[in-house]
C-alpha cells in the first residue's frame, strides 16, 4: 500500500524517520522501518492534518480547555462530525488493507522521542474490524491526548506546553499473535549495550505492555561465547486474545502457562532483528514484536490466522528510543571470596566511613597508608607488634581490616599494657589534642601553599600519598579517642540507670547535649550567615538563580555588587574554617571547599526561615542539662553524689571531643583533590583519560607510569578510557551488594555480629532493625540520600535515609523528623547528633537505603530501634542470631580495641578545633 492517498491518510511505506510532525513518533518510526525493509505489518496513518481538521470542524479548541473531566473530554469527540474528506480518505485506505482486522494506536507528535517515549499514555485498540469501528476508534484515539495519565505525563515531562500538540492514528492490518512481547536492544535495568531483554507471553501484546501478565524473560549477551545468559520461564496466568470486535484477557489454559514462549533459536533470531533495528536507527530500541505462528497449542477462544500474514516470521509492531538507559552497571557480587582464607576480616572503625566499593585509586593508597598509621599507634605501647599481620584489602571492591590469627592473639596481650598507658592522667587527650592533631595540621599546612601547576606529575601523587598517611597516622589517635569517649558515656548511663535514675526522670543523654563541637559550631556559622542574609535585598534570589558552581565567581544581577562581594567573603571564611568535612572517605567524593553546593542548600533554607536556630536551640538544651544536673546532684547522698559527679563531668567532657576528633578527620581532603584535579587535568591533556575525575578510577600503578611517563616529556599516553569505563561499571555492581560485616560468616565469628556497625545479613519484612540512637518516634515521608548530590532535594519535616551520617550531614538534621542509617551505632555521629536536635535515629540496619525509597511513608522508633515499612507482609519468623551480652563491647577492626577500659578522670577540656 503505497500510493497517497489524501494529506489526511498517509500510507506507511511513504513515511519516515524525518515525518514526526505529520505521522507522531509512532507512525515516523514504523513508516522508516517498513521502507528499511523490515517486516513490519502493512498500514496507513490518519495524520495530525486529520486530527486537526476534526478539532477546527468541530470548534473543539475552546470546549477542550473548559472540559472538567476525562468523560466531558471523551464525549466531545463522541458527538463532534467527522468531517466527510476524513472519513471518505480512512473508508479507501481501509478497504486498500483488505477489510480485515487492524489495530488502532494513537502516535502523538510528543511520544517515542529520545528524551520521552511517552509510552502507554495514549490509547490502543486491536482487532477492529469494519469502517465505521474503525472511525470509531481513531476518534477515541484522539480524545486519549487529552486522557489523565497522557496529561500529567506531560506535565512530569516538562513538555513545553505552549507548543503546538497533535496526534495521529496509525491503523496496520493485526497480526493474530500467539506469542508477542517487548525488546530491548539494552538492558533497561543495568544499562549495558551488549545486552538485549526479551519479555514474551501467549496471544496478543497487550497483556505484557499493559503489565497484566508477567512474561517470560530472555537476555543475550553478544559478548558471551553462549549469547543466552539467562531465561525466566513464568506463570503467564492470562493471555490477549481476540474476540468477535475487538480482544480480551482470558486465562491461559494449565497446558500453556508454564510452558516457554519461545525456543532458543527464536530468541536468537529476535535478537538478531533488534540489533539491525538499533543499527538502522543508531541507538538502542524499544521495540514491540509479534509472532504468528509457533506450533504449539492454541486456546479454542483464538480465531484461525489471517490471509495474507507470514506464518512463523516475527513482525515489529512498534520501536521508540530507550529513553532512560541507566549507567552500564556491573554483576552484583554474591560470593565474598578471602585473599587470605586463614585470615579475619571485619568492616568497622574507619570503615564506617567507607559505605560504598572503593575507587581504584583510594584504594590502592589507603591499603598502604591504614597499617602505616596502625602501626605508629601500636609502637607507642609495644614496638614489637609493628608490621604484626594487619592489611587493609579490598574484597569486592569494599574495604576490610584484614587480621592474622596470630595477629589478634597478639594484640589481645596489649590490654594490661593499655590500661597502664591510658590510666595514666591525660594520657588520650594529651596525645591527641597537643600532638596527633598538630602533627597532622602540619603536614597539611606543608602542601596548602604550594601551587600545584608548578609541580611535577610524580610530585603531585607523592603529596597525595603522603597527606593520605599523615591522615592514617591521626585516626589511629581518634581510634583513642573513640573508645575513651564511648567508655565514658558507657559508663555514666550505666551508673545512672542502675544507681541513680528514678520513674519518669529523663534519659542518661539528656546529660550530654548542649556542648559545641565542630558540627554544632558549622551550623551555627551557616545560619548566622543565613541571618545576615536576610539583611541584603536581593540576595535569596540572586543566590537562588546562580548555578553552585558560579556563586564564588559570579556577579549576579539585581543585588548590590558590594553587598554580594561581602556575602562571598563570608562564605569563603565559612569553607575556610568547615569546609574539610567529609561525606565519605573515598576522596572521589567532594568536600564542601571544592564543592560547596549543598551548603548553599542548606544556606538557603536557614534564609527562608525554614531550619531552627541553632544558637537557640544550644542555648535552650544546655539550660536544661545544667539544671538536670543540679537536680539530680542535690537530692543524692554524698557517696553517690561524688560517684555520679566524677562519672558525669568525664562523659560530659568527652562528649563533644569525639565530634571535634572525628570533624578534623577530613583536614588534607580540599588540598588532596586539589592535587589529583590538577594531575587528573594533565593526563587528559595527554589523552590518558577522557576526563579530570577519571584519574579516581585509575589503579596507583596506573598513575605512577603515567606520571613518571609526564615527568620524562611524553606528550601522549596510553588510552586508559576503556579500563575506566568498565571499573565504573564494576564499581556500579558492587555498590547494589550488601557486604557482610565480618568474614568469614560462619563459626564463632558470627557472635561478633551484635558488636559490628551495621545489622548483619539481609533483613526481611515490614520491620528493619537497628541501633536506637535516639528517642523517639515519629511517622513521615523518607528521603534516601545516597551522598550530596541529593542534598538539594531535602525538604523540611522528611526523614533522612542514608548510608552512614558524617559532621558534613550535620545541616539536614535541623530539618529532618527523623534519621535512619545502614551502619553505625548508639554511639556514632548521627546518635550523637539526632539526640542533640531531639529527633529519633535508628542506626546500623544494614540494608536501609536498599528497602526505603524516597517518597515511603516509614514510622522510626529510636527507642524500640526499628523502622516499620508500609505496604510490606510480615515473613516467616527466622530463627535468632546469637547475640553477646553488653559487657562484650569492644570496638572490633582495629587494634586498639583494648584501650577504651581505662578510666578516663581528671582531663581537661580543650580548645575548638579549627579548619
Amino acid at each position: 500500500m503505497t500510493e497517497c492517498l489524501s494529506p489526511l491518510v498517509r500510507p506507511l511505506g511513504e513515511l519516515s524517520s524525518t515525518d514526526l510532525p505529520i505521522a507522531g513518533g509512532k507512525g515516523a518510526n514504523l513508516g522508516e522501518l517498513l521502507r528499511a525493509g523490515f517486516p513490519v505489518p502493512d498500514g496507513f496513518v490518519v495524520t495530525t492534518a486529520g486530527y486537526d481538521a476534526f478539532v477546527a470542524a468541530n470548534d473543539l479548541d475552546a470546549r477542550l480547555a473548559a472540559a472538567d473531566s476525562p468523560d466531558a473530554v471523551a464525549a466531545l469527540f463522541r458527538d463532534a462530525t467527522m468531517p466527510t474528506e476524513i472519513a471518505d480518505a480512512v473508508v479507501d485506505a481501509y478497504r486498500r488493507l483488505g477489510d480485515g482486522p487492524v489495530a488502532v494506536r494513537s502516535s502523538a507528535t510528543a511520544e517515542d522521542l529520545p528524551g520521552a517515549s511517552f509510552a502507554g499514555q495514549q490509547d490502543t485498540y486491536l482487532n477492529i474490524t469494519g469502517a465505521d469501528r474503525v472511525l470509531d476508534a481513531i476518534r477515541r484515539c484522539w480524545a486519549s491526548l487529552w486522557n489523565e495519565r497522557a496529561v500529567a505525563y506531560r506535565e512530569r515531562a516538562q513538555h513545553d506546553a505552549s507548543a503546538a500538540l497533535s496526534i495521529a492514528v496509525v491503523v496496520q492490518r493485526l497480526v493474530p499473535a500467539e506469542v508477542a512481547g517487548v525488546m530491548f536492544t539494552a538492558n533497561p535495568a543495568n544499562g549495558r549495550c551488549e545486552q538485549t531483554v526479551i519479555t514474551a507471553a501467549w496471544g496478543l501484546g497487550e497483556a505484557v505492555v499493559g503489565g497484566l501478565v508477567e512474561p517470560d524473560e530472555y537476555v543475550v549477551d553478544r559478548s558471551l561465547p553462549e549469547p543466552i545468559a539467562s531465561r525466566r520461564i513464568a506463570e503467564k496466568k492470562v493471555m490477549t486474545v481476540r474476540t468477535d470486535g475487538g480482544s480480551e484477557q482470558i486465562a491461559t489454559p494449565a497446558s500453556q502457562a508454564s510452558r516457554a514462549t519461545l525456543s532458543d533459536a527464536q530468541v536468537l533470531e529476535l535478537a538478531a532483528l533488534g540489533e539491525r533495528v538499533q543499527q538502522h536507527f543508531g541507538c538502542p530500541q524499544d521495540i514491540e514484536w509479534t509472532l504468528a505462528s509457533i506450533h504449539q497449542p492454541a486456546p479454542t477462544a483464538r480465531p484461525s490466522a489471517d490471509r495474507g500474514l507470514a506464518d512463523g516470521v516475527f513482525q515489529l509492531v512498534q520501536a521508540r528510543p530507550i529513553t532512560a538507559l541507566p549507567e552500564p552497571i556491573g554483576d552484583v557480587p554474591t560470593d565474598w571470596p578471602l585473599p587470605q582464607p586463614r585470615d579475619l576480616y571485619f568492616r568497622a572503625s574507619i570503615v564506617e566511613q567507607l559505605p560504598d566499593p572503593l575507587t581504584p585509586l583510594f584504594a590502592d593508597l589507603i591499603r598502604v597508608a591504614v597499617p602505616i598509621g596502625l602501626n605508629k599507634l601500636l609502637a607507642a605501647f609495644n614496638p614489637k607488634l609493628v608490621g604484626t599481620g594487619v592489611d587493609f584489602p579490598t574484597i569486592n571492591g569494599y574495604a576490610y581490616y584484614e587480621y592474622s590469627r596470630a595477629a589478634l592473639g597478639r594484640m589481645s596481650g596489649l590490654t594490661p599494657v593499655a590500661i597502664l598507658m591510658l590510666s595514666r592522667k591525660d594520657f588520650v587527650l594529651d596525645r591527641w589534642h597537643d600532638h596527633a592533631l598538630p602533627d597532622y595540621r602540619a603536614a597539611v599546612a606543608g602542601w596548602v601553599d604550594r601551587y600545584p601547576a608548578a609541580l611535577p606529575a610524580s610530585e603531585l601523587i607523592g603529596g597525595v600519598r603522603d597527606l593520605l598517611t599523615a591522615a592514617c597516622i591521626y585516626y589511629s589517635n581518634v581510634q583513642m579517642v573513640i573508645p575513651a569517649a564511648a567508655l565514658s558515656e558507657l559508663t555514666w548511663t550505666g551508673l545512672y540507670n542502675a544507681l541513680l535514675r528514678r520513674d519518669g526522670d529523663p534519659q542518661a543523654s539528656d546529660f550530654l547535649l548542649g556542648f559545641d563541637s565542630t558540627p554544632v559550631r558549622a551550623e551555627k556559622s551557616l545560619h548566622a550567615l543565613g541571618v545576615w542574609c536576610r539583611t541584603v535585598p536581593g540576595l535569596a534570589d540572586a543566590l537562588d538563580a546562580a548555578p553552585a558552581a558560579d556563586v564564588l565567581t559570579a556577579s549576579p544581577e539585581g543585588v548590590d555588587a558590594d553587598d554580594w562581594a561581602a556575602f562571598v567573603t563570608r562564605l569563603r571564611d565559612h569553607l575556610s574554617e568547615f569546609g574539610h568535612t567529609i561525606y565519605n572517605l573515598d576522596f572521589a567524593n567532594p568536600v564542601p571547599a571544592d564543592d560547596p553546593t549543598p551548603v548553599l542548600e542548606a544556606l538557603k533554607h536557614a534564609i527562608a526561615g525554614r531550619s531552627a536556630d541553632p544558637e537557640q536551640r544550644q542555648r535552650e538544651t544546655t539550660e536544661r542539662r545544667e539544671r538536670l544536673t543540679r537536680e539530680l546532684l542535690a537530692r543524692l547522698d554524698p557517696v553517690r553524689r561524688t560517684t555520679a559527679a566524677g562519672s558525669l563531668a568525664t562523659a560530659q567532657l568527652w562528649a563533644p571531643i569525639r565530634e571535634d576528633a572525628l570533624a578534623a578527620m577530613g583536614l588534607a581532603w580540599p588540598t588532596i583533590r586539589r592535587l589529583l584535579r590538577e594531575l587528573g587535568g594533565r593526563l587528559t591533556g595527554a589523552g590518558a583519560i577522557a576526563r579530570p575525575d577519571d584519574v579516581f578510577w585509575l589503579t596507583a600503578a596506573d598513575v605512577d607510569a603515567a606520571s613518571a611517563a609526564l615527568d620524562a616529556g611524553t606528550e601522549r599516553l596510553d588510552d586508559h578510557s576503556a579500563s575506566v569505563e568498565q571499573r565504573r561499571r564494576e564499581w556500579r555492581g558492587r555498590q547494589l551488594a550488601s557486604p557482610p560485616q565480618y568474614l568469614p560468616v560462619s563459626g564463632w565469628i558470627s557472635w561478633m555480629d551484635s558488636m559490628m556497625p551495621a545489622h548483619e545479613g539481609e533483613q526481611t519484612g515490614p520491620v528493619l532493625k537497628g541501633t536506637g540512637g535516639s528517642g523517639g518516634r515519629v511517622t513521615a515521608p523518607a528521603r534516601v540520600l545516597a551522598g550530596p548530590d541529593d542534598f538539594a532535594a531535602f525538604q523540611p519535616g522528611e526523614i533522612l535515609v542514608a548510608p552512614i551520617t558524617t559532621p558534613a550531614y550535620t545541616p539536614l538534621f535541623a530539618l529532618a523528623s527523623g534519621v535512619v542509617t545502614d551502619v553505625g551505632g548508639v554511639l556514632s555521629h548521627g546518635s550523637i547528633v539526632a539526640r542533640e536536635y531531639g529527633i529519633p535515629a535508628v542506626l546500623g540496619t544494614g540494608s536501609a537505603t536498599k528497602r526505603i525509597r524516597t517518597g515511603d511513608v516509614i514510622t522510626v522508633d529510636g527507642a524500640a530501634g526499628t523502622v516499620r515499612l508500609t505496604g510490606v507482609d510480615e515473613p516467616d519468623e527466622a530463627p535468632a542470631s546469637p547475640r553477646v551480652p553488653t559487657w562484650a563491647w569492644v570496638t572490633a577492626g582495629t587494634a586498639t580495641a583494648a584501650v577504651g577500659v581505662a578510666l578516663m578522670t581528671r582531663h581537661r577540656r580543650h580548645e575548638p578545633i579549627r579548619g
